[in-house]
């Protein structure tokens, strides 16, 4: 009797930790799907990285007035910009899963040899982070980040990540989106920037605190010129048409 009482305890014990478990599941799975479900459509407002700008920016170590942000829709951004983009920060976007395997390996190739860390984000990573997360390169981070990049691949389509994308990327100090990076840097709308303009917004991307798309230094020149480059070269195939 005793031993069946022992093990009706035990028995008891781990259908409550399965059962806790399952719950803890379900419960991260709601919190990753609502949001992402239903930030499908429309505009969003506001994202982590803002709201970490006002309270403290970066570059300034002073929270930002305000942050300047319009949403606009993704046909309100020049085609220019869209393939600027995707060929600076990312090349396999429209093919890929949300991950890009070879760069990945390429960085962690580079990390043992030099030492020295090299990104390998995808936009739709990038987009992950710049929503929801911080730019704090820890593992846990980096473990939500793809987490949520596997849900957003699969519940967006690769047009509405790349809208999101553009819309709250960060391009200045307090400056975030492709709408009020062209009016600020520019003076025209987003959907009138040319190829340099695209290109120049395109480069300052990998580090928007320290890369001027106002009065570019040599290396911000040189990077929007072989940009310009590439986007004659690679801006006509098939799988960055349409974006």
């Amino acid at each position: 009797m005793a031993a069946r009482s022992k093990t009706r305890r035990v028995y008891g014990w781990l259908a409550r930790s399965v059962g806790l478990v399952l719950l803890a599941a379900l419960v991260v799975l709601a919190a990753t799907l609502i949001p992402l479900l239903l930030m499908r459509r429309g505009p969003i407002e506001s994202s982590a990285f803002m709201q970490r700008s006002l309270r403290e920016d970066p570059a300034t170590r002073q929270p930002c007035a305000e942050v300047e942000h319009v949403w606009v829709s993704r046909e309100s951004i020049a085609d220019s910009l869209k393939v600027a983009v995707v060929i600076a920060e990312d090349q396999k976007f429209v093919l890929h899963n949300g991950f890009d395997e070879r760069s990945i390996r390429r960085a962690l190739e580079e990390r043992e040899r030099t030492g020295r860390q090299r990104g390998a984000s995808t936009i739709t990573q990038q987009t992950a982070k710049n929503l929801f997360l911080s730019p704090d390169a820890t593992y846990l981070r980096k473990g939500i980040e793809a987490w949520i990049t596997v849900w957003m691949e699969i519940l967006w389509s690769k047009r509405r990540i790349l809208e999101v994308y553009l819309n709250v990327a960060q391009f200045g100090p307090c400056v975030f989106g492709a709408e009020a990076a062209a009016q600020r840097y520019f003076e025209k709308p987003a959907a009138q920037l040319d190829v340099d303009e695209s290109a120049l917004l395109a480069t300052v991307l990998p580090n928007p605190l320290r890369l001027r798309a106002w009065n570019p230094g040599p290396y911000a020149q040189s990077r929007r010129d072989e940009i310009v480059e590439l986007m004659a070269e690679l801006g006509r195939q098939r799988h960055l048409r349409g974006l």
